[in-house]
């Protein structure tokens, strides 16, 4: 049976696309698209997907040899699997109407219908309704791929799928529609997350550190990265898509996307910089490894906040975040935990220093649409204690929720490959072929 599972889903989803073709047109009276915002969210789309692939050759190049063609399949096939669940059902799950503020109804916007015509989303009303269900899309690609650093080299493929396509139902889901539905619970109490901090940082790293914890030490821990230039070369495509990943969510050719713009590639300047120099004050050499990891870093705790802070206190995040999750680094490597490639150090407690510095710097002169307050540094404290709380909640959450999903995966399909596919390598184990 399980042999044939793979078809009977195919099937079915063949069925589904003659049952619902989606021609239903949604009018909305006369919306005032915009074709320059149209343009830029077209782009944007573009520029999130493009951060897949380079987080595939951002994780393949830091892994074994024998493992860089699984580690960045793991992220590629994130991009097939999503796509088709997120058409079906996902986007209904995440934005659809309300069901108590925690998820979306996923008949709303069942295999896309009324998602043609003049229909637009509230919070985006100059572009169609299906390019924000697309660009938003792209987040829902990169949350789970984000998750492969944690247990690479040593999870079944199969096994994996099953894992992201749970997790993405019953923890990103979820998260984006408190976050960034209207009537969303997070949404609702004021928590700002211009970007993904809650939603994709925090969420994928305390996944990451739950995966690390449930299947335990690689046999042979011993690390050599297979291609620093594969590194180097998956970071500078992130840092590209990143601009299409904040400023995008701005939802429009606005001065707001230029400051999410400029937000961005500084606090990423000044992590990369900060990575480097602290190593160095601590008698290491600069490397190229960690100049690309502190520019990572600083993207991911500015995301949260880039709509919101000014350049200045950008420069802050990215200094601030980069020592943070080197220090974290450095104490994870004293312990029993193997998250392979520091997804937990770097994008968990990235995106969680970067939700609690929003709620120092934000400004409402930068985002009139920050109706919840300014931040610590303008002497206000309700917005500093609703990411605090906003914070506690989303790890809770995001780390047991996850533990509890790879405890079910492993039921249905083992997580780990044998310790005989581990040291042949998963690239021949899992998918016969090697570089």
């Amino acid at each position: 049976m399980k042999r044939y599972f793979p078809f009977l889903v195919i099937l079915v989803i063949l069925v589904l696309t003659f049952l619902f073709p989606s021609v239903e047109f949604k009018n909305s009276g006369n919306p005032h698209f915009n074709t320059g915002d149209i343009a830029w969210m077209l782009m944007s789309t573009a520029l999130v997907l493009i951060m897949t692939p380079g987080l595939a050759f951002f994780y393949g190049g830091m892994v074994n040899k024998k493992n860089v063609i699984s580690t960045m399949l793991q992220s590629i096939v994130c991009m097939v699997i999503i796509t088709v669940m997120w058409g079906i059902f996902g986007f209904s799950l995440a934005f659809g109407d309300s069901f108590y503020g925690i998820i979306g109804n996923p008949s709303t916007y069942f295999m896309m219908k009324g998602m043609l015509g003049n229909a637009t989303w509230k919070a985006a009303p100059t572009i169609p309704l299906l390019l924000f269900a697309m660009y938003q899309l792209k987040f829902a690609i990169i949350t789970p791929a984000l998750i492969t650093g944690a247990f690479a080299e040593r999870i079944r493929f199969n096994s994996y799928i099953i894992f992201l396509c749970l997790f993405s139902i019953f923890i990103f889901s979820p998260l984006a529609h408190c976050t960034w539905h209207p009537d969303g619970i997070l949404a609702k109490f004021g928590v700002l997350d211009f970007a993904g901090g809650t939603v994709v940082h925090m969420s994928a790293g305390w996944a990451a550190l739950a995966s690390a914890i449930y299947l335990k030490r690689r046999n042979e821990a011993n690390h050599s990265p297979a291609r620093i230039t594969y590194v180097m070369i998956g970071t500078g495509l992130l840092w590209f898509g990143w601009f299409g990943f904040n400023a995008g969510s701005a939802f429009g050719a606005n001065a707001l996307a230029v400051t999410a713009l400029a937000t961005s590639t500084t606090a990423s300047a000044a992590g990369g910089i900060t990575w480097i120099f602290f190593d160095m004050l601590r008698g290491r050499k600069p490397s190229a490894m960690g100049t690309c990891i502190g520019a990572v870093v600083g993207l991911v705790a500015i995301t949260p906040a880039a709509g919101f802070v000014t350049v200045p206190h950008s420069l802050a995040i990215g200094i601030i975040s980069a020592v943070v999750s080197n220090l974290v680094v450095e104490w994870r490597t004293r312990t029993s935990i193997d998250d392979t490639l520091d997804v937990f150090p770097c994008h968990g407690v990235g995106g969680m220093v970067g939700m609690l510095l929003t709620g120092v710097f934000a400004n409402q002169h930068v985002n009139a649409g920050n109706t919840t307050g300014n931040g610590l540094f303008f002497g206000e404290t309700h917005l500093f204690m609703v990411q605090l709380v906003a914070l506690v909640c989303v790890s809770i959450f995001s780390f047991f929720g996850s533990l509890l999903l790879l405890k079910i995966t492993d039921m249905i399909s083992p997580l780990r490959v044998s310790a005989e596919e581990e040291v042949v390598g998963l690239d021949i184990s899992q998918h016969g072929e090697k570089l």
